[in-house]
């Protein structure tokens, strides 16, 4: 789904759950390849979360398409970076990353909490200021981009034109534990076979690379609803009809 504002709620773990930071340093590494990222695609971010496991980002896009190739080279370099330091092979993530549109400024106040507050949901520390790698701190510090990773102007600003009377209500706000949950569900990636057999069941036991023949207008419709009612993918489209990627993304 594509966020109106540009805001997603990004969220990726390890494989099977497991760690994808051992030490000190592992966590540095993520974060310095983060800020490499951000200022050579120019997005926004506003809350971050790194957890022994997980990830949480609040990350706002200025082009369409932008989360995608952020997160794609983040989780590339840093998956290459920390399987050749610690001698392993294979995946380290259990997907891609999962994301979610963020267009209220309500949830917004409350995802910034909910994603500081993962030590303390975790039992890891009691305070959030004795934990270390999150954007918490950033908002404390009072310093703005590129001095710290997270652009803290956007949220302090709304709370209040004053610096000091902002900073006192953002820690205040997160004095209060979010009960509520905010995590993302993957969903299962379809295997090509599952795809097909989808199509066919859409287009009445048609083979998918029929709708390549049909009219633009009647061709565009299915299109459209493979992506915006089935989710499938640019990719998953091409592949299962033939019909390019060029064409399947101008179809509005």
């Amino acid at each position: 789904m594509i966020s109106e504002t540009g805001l997603y709620h990004i969220y990726f773990r390890g494989i099977n759950k497991q760690n994808i930071f051992e030490e000190e340093k592992d966590y540095q590494k993520h974060k310095e390849l983060l800020s490499l990222i951000k200022q050579e695609l120019d997005f926004k971010l506003y809350s971050f979360i790194l957890m022994s496991n997980h990830v949480h980002l609040l990350f706002q896009e200025k082009e369409a398409g932008a989360s995608t190739t952020a997160m794609h080279k983040l989780l590339t370099n840093y998956a290459g970076w920390y399987n050749k330091k610690y001698s392993r092979n294979g995946s380290l993530f259990g997907e891609r990353f999962a994301s979610k549109p963020v267009e209220e400024d309500k949830y917004l106040f409350s995802l910034v909490r909910y994603i500081h507050q993962n030590p303390i949901r975790a039992g890891v520390v009691s305070n959030l200021n004795n934990y270390k790698w999150s954007s918490y701190h950033d908002y404390l510090s009072g310093a703005k981009y590129p001095e710290v990773l997270t652009d803290t102007g956007f949220l302090l600003d709304y709370l209040s034109t004053n610096k000091e009377t902002a900073m006192q209500l953002f820690i205040k706000s997160h004095e209060e534990i979010i009960n509520e949950r905010y995590e993302i569900c993957y969903r299962r990636r379809l295997t090509e076979e599952e795809i097909r057999n989808r199509i066919i069941s859409i287009i009445n036991g048609k083979e998918p690379h029929t709708i390549a023949s049909l009219p633009k207008h009647e061709r565009n419709i299915l299109l459209k609803k493979l992506r915006e009612q089935e989710k499938f993918s640019i990719r998953q489209i091409e592949r299962a009809t033939g019909i390019s990627r060029g064409i399947i993304s101008r179809i509005k």
